[in-house]
C-alpha cells in the first residue's frame, strides 16, 4: 500500500471584532501548495472579515511555492481594505517568508544559491565550457565548408541551379548600393595620403612622386582593405542579419522541408555576387583614390594633370593591379562566408540578429586584417 503523502490543513477561529484568524499545520511546500491555496481562497470569499491572521506556528515545512501562497494570498485574494497579517512564524522558514511578504528586497537579504566550492572550480568550469564551444565552432564551420563544396559539386553538374535573379539582385545591394560609400571614402583617402606627403617631399622637391606613392599604396594595400572593410559593414553584417532572421523565424528549416539546400539556396547566390563585384569596388576605389590624389597635386604641388596621370602610369605594373585584385576575390570569399556562416548560428531571439551582425562583422575584419598579413609575407618572398 502506497504511503499517504503528507498534507497541510487549516484550522479556523472568529471572533466578535471581525477579525479571522486561520492557524496552518504541516508542510507548505510544491506538493501542499495548490489544495491549500484553493481552500484558503475559498475561506476569504464565503466569510466577512476585515483583518486576517495567519498562524504558520504549526508549519513545519516551507519552499518557494508555500511562498508563494501567502503572495498570493496578500496581493491577490484578500480584497482591497482587510488587513494581513503573519504570526510565530519558526525561525526555519523566515528566510523564505522574506521572500513573500517582500518581493522587492535585496537578493542579499536571501539565502545564496549554492554555488561552486571555490573560484578555482568557476575557472575550471568556465575553461571548459569555452572549450566546448570553441570545439562546437570548428566543428560546425568544417561542415558549413564540407556543405559549400558540395553545393559547388551540384552547381558544376546542374548550371541551372544556379539562382541567377538572386546574385543579380545580391549584386546590386553589395556593389552597385555600396559605390557611393566607397568613392567618398577613397576620394578622401586619396586626398589625405597626398597631403600628408606632399609635406614631407616637397622639401626635396619631389612633389612629383606624390603621384607614385599614392597608387602604389592604394592599388596595392589600401584600396583593397578598405573596400573590404566597408563592404564587411554594410555587407557581411547584412548577409548575417537575413539568414539569422530566417534561421530564428524557422524559414531555413522549412527550406529544408520543401526540399530545398540552404547553402544553394541563400549562401551561393551572396557569395558570387561578393566575388563578383567586390574587386570591381576595389578598381573604383583605386580610381578614386588617385583622383583624390590628383586634385591635391594640380593644386598644391603645381603638377599638371598629364604629368600626375604619367607618373601614374609609369609607376604601377599590371603585376600592382593583379595582386590589389586578387587580395579583394579572396576578401570577398571571407566576408561573404563569415556573413552567412554567423547567420546560420544564431540562435534564440531576436538578440541573436544583431549578435550575428556583430559578430560577422568582427570575424571578417580580423580575417581581412590576417589574410592581408599573409599576402604581405608571400609578396616579400615572392620577390
Amino acid at each position: 500500500m502506497a504511503a499517504e503523502k503528507p498534507s497541510c490543513t487549516c484550522e479556523i477561529f472568529e471572533n466578535s471584532n471581525g477579525n479571522l484568524r486561520i492557524s496552518l499545520s504541516g508542510p507548505l511546500t510544491i506538493g501542499t501548495a495548490a489544495p491549500i491555496l484553493a481552500e484558503l481562497a475559498a475561506i476569504v470569499k464565503k466569510k466577512s472579515f476585515t483583518a486576517l491572521t495567519l498562524d504558520l506556528s504549526n508549519i513545519n515545512a516551507m519552499d518557494d511555492y508555500g511562498a508563494l501562497v501567502l503572495y498570493e494570498l496578500k496581493n491577490t485574494i484578500l480584497r482591497p481594505g482587510q488587513d494581513f497579517q503573519v504570526q510565530n512564524t519558526p525561525e526555519k522558514i523566515k528566510p523564505v517568508m522574506a521572500l513573500a511578504m517582500n518581493p522587492a528586497a535585496s537578493k542579499n537579504d536571501f539565502p545564496a544559491r549554492l554555488s561552486p566550492s571555490s573560484a578555482r572550480a568557476n575557472l575550471v568550469a568556465q575553461t571548459g565550457v569555452a572549450a566546448i564551444t570553441q570545439l562546437k565552432n570548428i566543428t560546425y564551420f568544417i561542415a558549413f565548408i564540407g556543405s559549400l563544396v558540395m553545393a559547388g559539386q551540384h552547381i558544376f553538374r546542374k548550371p541551372k541551379s544556379l539562382r541567377k535573379q538572386d546574385i543579380l539582385q545580391h549584386m546590386k545591394t553589395t556593389g552597385v548600393d555600396a559605390l557611393p560609400v566607397v568613392a567618398l571614402i577613397s576620394t578622401l583617402l586619396g586626398l589625405i595620403m597626398a597631403f600628408m606627403s606632399s609635406l614631407q617631399l616637397k622639401q626635396f622637391g619631389a612633389n612629383l612622386y606624390v603621384a607614385s606613392l599614392v597608387a602604389l599604396a592604394m592599388v596595392s594595400e589600401l584600396g583593397p582593405i578598405m573596400t573590404a572593410i566597408i563592404v564587411a559593414g554594410r555587407s557581411g553584417s547584412a548577409y548575417a542579419a537575413e539568414i539569422s532572421a530566417m534561421k530564428i523565424s524557422e524559414e531555413v528549416d522549412a527550406l529544408r522541408i520543401m526540399g530545398f539546400d540552404p547553402v544553394l539556396f541563400l549562401v551561393i547566390p551572396r557569395m558570387a555576387a561578393a566575388v563578383v563585384v567586390v574587386p570591381i569596388l576595389t578598381m573604383f576605389a583605386n580610381l578614386f583614390a588617385i583622383c583624390g590624389g590628383l586634385v591635391i597635386g594640380v593644386t598644391m604641388l603645381d603638377l599638371s594633370t598629364t604629368s600626375y596621370i604619367s607618373q601614374t602610369f609609369n609607376t604601377l605594373k599590371l603585376f600592382e593591379l593583379f595582386w590589389g585584385l586578387s587580395k579583394s576575390f579572396v576578401f570577398a570569399i571571407l566576408i561573404s562566408g563569415v556573413g552567412c556562416l554567423r547567420g546560420f548560428q544564431a540562435k534564440g531571439g531576436a538578440s541573436a540578429v544583431g549578435h550575428a551582425a556583430t559578430s560577422a562583422v568582427v570575424s571578417s575584419i580580423f580575417l581581412i586584417v590576417l589574410f592581408d598579413s599573409i599576402f604581405a609575407v608571400i609578396r616579400s618572398y615572392w620577390r
